[in-house]
């Protein structure tokens, strides 16, 4: 967390708007059939022929949603992509492009741009998408980065929010929570520094946790993986507000209820461990932590013997009439009325 001071600055205003904009731009290559025209043009220019295409466009504000104090640059560019590739992932379609907005303050000089940047080239190429476009502009407020991503799919592939039916499965990827305890491990760190600065924290014990929080990965796997399984489920979204939260959409968008059993949570060791040190409730965190970009989503109980037993997916509940509310079963067997306790961008 300490600073090098003598690190090369570059002004941004020696290369002006457009040489800024050939700069950052030179390590990005092309791969995707679709991409006719990109960087270069009034606009770009994609050809998807018979696929329905998919564009979701997320906004991330320095002091809202990342901290510079323990937020690599180059981790920050990288996660930017992933968590709108991610809502690509939560649709079932194949992410394909990205366009990348960027306000950035005077304090940033052009070597600070070119790590952030570094972490877009690299995940444009773990995820194979090509960036085709953007817009670079000045800031009085630090550093803000707009990305927006498209994806391309079958009609017949799509999936919505809506198609949850009441007996339907409920399933998600992976574990949960471990992002939101990364996040409490850094801002501890953090709050560490500021009254030693000479104090180095000391994050082996939370590797998984912090990665979990600074370099997220999208599910991109699980496209294929249900398609091997012969699986389409009736509803999908991402979690990136909260467990609690992302049930809450799909219910009310499918007009569903919903049981969630606590003692089905997939809870990660490292997460159970630093949940006890930070005498935090696990599965609290669990259902309200978010940014896991896990994906969750709703499969016909007669696809249960597909799914049962596979590493990447836990059954965590089913569906329910609609009257029947939302709840969560306790490992008691009590009943919990479910509520959003996520995310919320435009809270206090």
């Amino acid at each position: 967390m300490i600073e090098d001071k003598n690190q090369q600055r570059t002004s941004i205003a020696q290369l002006g708007e457009f040489g800024l904009i050939d700069h950052l731009t030179k390590h990005f290559d092309i791969t995707q059939e679709s991409t006719l025209k990109s960087i270069g043009d009034d606009a770009a220019v994609l050809d998807f022929k018979d696929k329905k295409v998919v564009v979701s466009t997320d906004l991330l504000i320095e002091g809202v949603h990342f901290d510079l104090a323990y937020m690599p640059l180059k981790h920050l560019g990288y996660k930017a992509v992933v968590v709108n590739v991610s809502d690509i992932c939560a649709m079932n379609a194949k992410p394909t492009q990205i366009t990348v907005s960027v306000a950035v303050s005077n304090r940033f000089p052009l070597e600070a741009l070119e790590e952030l940047f570094a972490g877009i080239t690299l995940a444009a190429k773990e995820y194979k998408v090509d960036v085709i476009g953007g817009d670079t502009t000045s800031s009085q407020k630090g550093l803000i980065i707009s990305i927006t991503a498209i994806g391309e799919a079958d009609e017949n592939e799509l999936v919505y929010r809506n198609g949850a039916k009441k007996t339907d499965l409920l399933v998600v990827t992976g574990d949960l929570g471990a992002a939101y305890m990364g996040l409490q491990v850094l801002e501890r760190e953090k709050q560490v520094f500021q009254v030693n600065p000479n104090n180095q924290p000391d994050l082996d014990p939370y590797t998984y946790l912090v990665e979990r929080q600074l370099k997220p990965e999208a599910r991109k796997d699980v496209r294929t993986l249900l398609h091997a399984l012969d699986i389409k489920p009736n509803a999908m979204i991402d979690i990136s507000d909260g467990l609690s939260s992302e049930i809450m959409h799909i219910c009310k968008q499918s007009k569903v209820g919903c049981n969630l059993y606590e003692d089905k949570l997939p809870l990660d060791p490292q997460f159970i461990s630093t949940c006890e040190e930070f005498n935090i409730d696990s599965t609290t965190v669990a259902i309200n932590g978010g940014e896991d970009y896990e994906l969750l989503f709703t499969i016909d109980i007669n696809d249960f013997d597909k799914i049962k037993g596979n590493p990447n997916f836990s059954v965590i509940g089913h569906m329910t009439e609609e009257n029947e509310g939302i709840h969560l079963v306790t490992r008691a067997n009590t009943k919990i009325a479910l509520k959003a306790r996520g995310w919320d961008a435009l809270s206090e």
